[in-house]
């Protein structure tokens, strides 16, 4: 478990792409007020709550927000794969899975009713000191899932079959292998096995061994329900539209019968120390050498934890950071550098990365990574180093909590206080902790675990040796049973395979579980209102008021997209956008860096398939300074040509990178494929482009891109946040408001380019020795995305779309042969695709394809949308619409696509009236008129010699196909 402090999510980096005006002559820097004291950001981050607890032990929080009429429900149980003794490797997660599998009194899947009630926001995750089940669901709904999650707390036993093992056993071992087919994929089994002796909790991985997880019996998993899973093990938070009256009734009436279990012993986890510095070398499908310094740190049970992830923000998470600004920057020996202080429970790893530039000596990028490292650790970090590093984090707090659940919420964040400190309000203690420390104290901590022996990892492209099949166990290929976790406490149990586990404390007399209670009047859609103005140079500005916490959001939008790039020079729009990353005219990127983390300023870019974006999430207080910066740098972009060199070697690594991950190499292979190479969309989602154009971009090229595509007559101004049109107004009037047209016309897109007639085959790209293959396929449809296609999305949601969709249920929860399968219709303002991704177990390729095939069929000849599909596609969707509106950039997306898409701005009120008329005739007809899978185009990434054989049964021609740029 990793919380807000984590400098991965940190970093609050400018994005892979971002759009940018006229390049005049040097301009002034812009005049920004003084940012918000770190003082008063940290007094905004506040969650109220109140506490209670029941009889049988169970800990509820309450903490109410009238925001939306939607509450998050999210329990924590303090079990995790710590626990799990030799032998039973994975069974945290492993039981995870079965959770959602149905209990006694809700049989089948626990994402039907989801789906049904419309909850936004559901998932359960397992990690190695806890597992959590969460979902945000309408008010009106709470009685039904407080029954449902009650029910799965206590009743599960009797709705837990061999056969439901046995297949959740198999998604479980896929999702393994999805993990594990990644580049870099073997890194974490490395980390945890070379940091942690065999025997410490912490050694094994959560996902587990293949042998343990082949060895799981159903005496196995019912024993670990009843040693772990209890009310006395269990903390309750339910957030939002619910008041402390309503959650004691509620919260007693469901979960008060249900009998306290075990106690979970604690498990000893001291944080170990290697005896001798230890290096290793491993080979991956990787594009650049990775290097890796890794030590064994504390964990929340010690206050050290906090001033090293400081230290780790500092010198690897910031976009300022010792690393990047003198191996990335400075130096130019590394293409990225990052640290990241991972925390546990009870220990954690410090682990500091660096990959390698093309040409440059591996050995000498580690020594200069050792001595950035050695320089912090000595010297310390400065205070203004120590000052940005802190109001990053609480500015990331800030936006966090506009949720109220979900992964980084407030039920979340007050979930985990309490779990791991014995205190909800934890959060308040850490960032006035966070706030008090000195660069003495980070200093000191950092000399104190970080001057022991490394661990140090160096993964280089080549042929992997082994696969992650014999890792994540208690002990690379070990397979025997028996033992504990060393000398230490023991896990609340040791079953012998066989074992029956102890028969549960019988329930006391509660509430009828007979029947699902009922959904109650759910409240409308209260989408903001929509207010607009024009700022004097023409650049229309939409706007809507959003006040639940003191945030902004602010995008820019520019009709270009990587339809935009050129077609003779494909990669254009990628590195002008990296390399405006590089600073302004005048502000480097340091100093860029710099401007925005005083700020708490998130400032990202990205290039879609119309639109290029840059977008601003600022604090309130410090939206004027914010929205200054984002003016100078999309106005003013320096496109220096030394910076284009150190973007161009980062740009190569990164399309290097992408012709070894097989989802990227899937769709290099399929887009062009389905619209013709000269299309404007015949492009592969990344947009990153051809390496040979790549290598020949001048900042010319840039500078003609920049002022032809980013221009004021393209751009559409979106603000969404704490505050109003007319304060907001003037402040965009002075940052964009004076930007002039430049001279010439604008260009315009060219989508009317043919697209090839459909050729149905498979297209086969060979990555030997995967554990997977990856299934991609698509066919171009007759409509655009500015036409009506609720009815084809919604019929879509019960043929590929969602978690309940014939394709998943079939070959993810009736097969086991993937982790998940899923399809949707794209959004573009031209032809829209049908598409489909399914990464399988590699013996199953061609039968998965054939059993997809089979399902398409059938749901679009006579087997269609079923009463029960159609319930949850159209009143499940009318009933998560205000869930989906709850945060700002939620709203943000939904003002985005209302514009871009000519929808009227009561769109989003007309569907949730619109989705209950729907009926399964009109999703069978939209369906049946656009979708035909015998026009598939099918494209699979994976060991040919291993899938050739299956895919030559399936009737379609095969073709060996090459990766462009590959």
């Amino acid at each position: 478990m990793q919380r807000f402090l984590n400098a991965s999510l940190l970093a609050l980096a400018i994005a892979s792409a971002a759009p940018s005006p006229l390049l005049a002559a040097t301009v002034a820097a812009p005049a920004a007020p003084a940012p918000a004291p770190l003082a008063d950001l940290v007094k905004a981050v506040n969650i109220p709550y109140e506490q209670f607890t029941l009889p049988n032990g169970l800990r509820v929080l309450v903490h109410t927000d009238r925001k939306a009429p939607v509450v998050a429900i999210s329990v924590w149980y303090g079990v995790g794969s710590k626990n799990e003794p030799k032998g039973k490797t994975g069974f945290a997660h492993l039981f995870e899975h079965l959770m959602f599998n149905g209990s006694e009194h809700n049989k089948g899947d626990f994402f039907t009713p989801l789906q049904n009630a419309g909850a936004t926001d559901y998932n359960g995750t397992t990690w190695f000191d806890r597992t959590n089940y969460f979902e945000t669901v309408p008010s009106a709904a709470l009685d039904r899932f407080l029954m449902l999650e009650s029910d799965r707390m206590g009743y599960l036993l009797g709705a837990v079959t061999q056969e439901t093992l046995d297949n959740q056993r198999s998604v479980v071992q896929n999702e393994k292998r999805q993990g594990d087919n990644q580049p870099y994929g073997l890194v974490e089994y490395e980390q945890l096995e070379n940091l942690y002796p065999v025997g410490h909790p912490y050694h094994h991985s959560t996902i587990g061994s293949m042998a343990d997880l082949d060895g799981a019996s159903l005496a196995d998993v019912k024993a670990w329900f009843t040693d772990h899973y209890a009310p006395n093990n269990a903390v309750l938070v339910l957030a939002g539209d619910v008041d402390l009256a309503t959650a004691k009734e509620k919260v007693a009436k469901w979960f008060g019968a249900i009998p306290a279990g075990p106690k979970v012993q604690p498990v000893a986890a001291p944080v170990p120390t290697l005896p001798s510095p230890k290096a290793k070398t491993i080979k991956d499908e990787v594009a650049t050498t990775r290097i890796y310094r890794m030590w064994a740190i504390p964990g929340y049970d010690n206050p050290d934890y906090l001033p090293l992830q400081i230290g780790a923000v500092i010198l690897g998470g910031l976009a300022s950071s010792r690393l990047d600004d003198n191996l990335v920057r400075g130096q130019q020996i590394a293409v990225s550098a990052s640290a990241n202080a991972e925390v546990y429970a009870q220990a954690g790893q410090f682990v500091v990365q660096a990959d390698v530039k093309p040409g440059q000596d591996a050995a000498a990028v580690g020594a200069a990574l050792d001595a950035q490292i050695k320089r912090l650790v000595t010297q310390g970090p400065t205070a203004d180093e120590l000052a940005r590093a802190s109001t990053v984090t609480a500015s990331d707090q800030i936006r966090k909590l506009e949720s109220v659940g979900g992964f980084g919420g407030k039920a979340p964040t007050l979930a985990e206080g309490l779990l791991y400190h014995g205190d909800a309000g934890y959060y308040r203690k850490e960032l006035a902790d966070m706030a008090a420390l000195t660069p003495a104290k980070v200093r000191a901590a950092l000399q104190k675990w970080l001057t022991r022996p490394v661990f140090a990892l160096t993964v280089e492209p080549g042929t992997r040796t082994e696969g992650g099949e014999a890792h994540g166990g208690w002990a690379s290929n070990d397979t025997t049973v028996g033992g504990g976790h060393g000398s230490g406490a023991h896990p609340a149990y040791w079953h012998q395979p066989g074992q029956e586990p102890a028969p549960l404390p019988a329930a006391a007399a509660g509430p009828d579980r007979g029947e699902l209670p009922p959904i109650g009047q759910l409240a409308a859609l209260q989408f903001p209102q929509i207010e607009r103005a024009t700022l004097s140079n023409g650049i229309k500005v939409v706007f809507a008021r959003r006040a639940a916490v003191p945030v902004v959001s602010v995008q820019v939008a520019f009709d270009a997209g990587f339809a935009a790039d050129p077609r003779a020079a494909l990669g254009t729009q990628a590195m002008l956008l990296k390399t405006m990353d590089q600073g302004t005219q005048t502000l480097d990127a340091a100093a860029f860096a710099r401007a925005r983390e005083n700020l708490g300023a998130n400032i990202s870019n990205e290039a879609l398939p119309d639109s290029t974006n840059f977008q601003l999430d600022a604090v309130a207080p410090n939206l004027a300074g914010s929205l200054a910066l984002l003016a100078d740098y999309v106005r003013h972009p320096a496109l220096k040509a030394d910076d284009l060199e150190r973007v161009r070697a980062q740009q190569l690594a990164a399309i290097d990178a992408e012709l070894r991950d097989p989802s990227a190499m899937a769709s290099r292979v399929l887009y062009p494929a389905l619209y013709g190479p000269q299309h404007p969309y015949g492009t592969p989602p990344t947009g990153t482009g051809d390496p040979a154009v790549v290598k020949r971009l001048t900042t010319a090229d840039l500078a003609a891109f920049h002022q032809a595509w980013l221009r004021p007559s393209k751009a559409t101004i979106f603000v969404v946040g704490d505050t109003t049109l007319d304060a907001v107004k003037p402040l965009l009037e002075k940052s964009f408001g004076t930007w002039a047209e430049p001279a010439g016309a604008a260009p315009a897109k060219n989508l009317s380019a043919p697209i090839p007639a459909p050729s149905p085959r498979i297209l086969l790209v060979d990555r030997p020795a995967s554990p997977q293959s990856m299934i991609m396929a698509g066919e171009v449809l007759g409509a655009t995305g500015r036409d009506d296609l609720v009815p084809l999305r919604t019929a879509n949601e019960v043929l590929g779309g969602s978690f309940l969709s014939r394709l998943n249920m079939d070959v993810r929860e009736s097969k086991g042969w993937s982790y998940g399968v899923g399809s949707a219709v794209s959004e573009r303002q031209n032809r829209v695709i049908y598409r489909l991704v399914a990464p399988v177990q590699t013996d199953q390729t061609g039968p998965s394809i054939a059993a997809m095939q089979a399902d398409m069929a059938a749901f679009l000849k006579d087997k269609g949308v079923a009463p029960d599909e159609l319930s949850w596609a159209t009143q499940g969707a009318a009933r998560e619409l205000p869930g989906a509106f709850e945060t700002s950039s939620s709203v943000l997306d939904g003002l985005v696509k209302i514009v871009q898409f000519n929808r009227p701005d009561d769109y989003y009120t007309r569907l949730a009236q619109r989705y209950p008329t729907l009926t399964a005739a009109d999703l069978d007809k939209a369906a049946r008129t656009a979708l035909d899978p015998g026009k598939l185009t099918w494209v699979v990434v994976g060991d040919a010699a291993k899938i050739k054989p299956q895919l030559d049964k399936l009737g379609l021609p095969v073709e060996v196909a090459s990766v462009p740029g590959k």
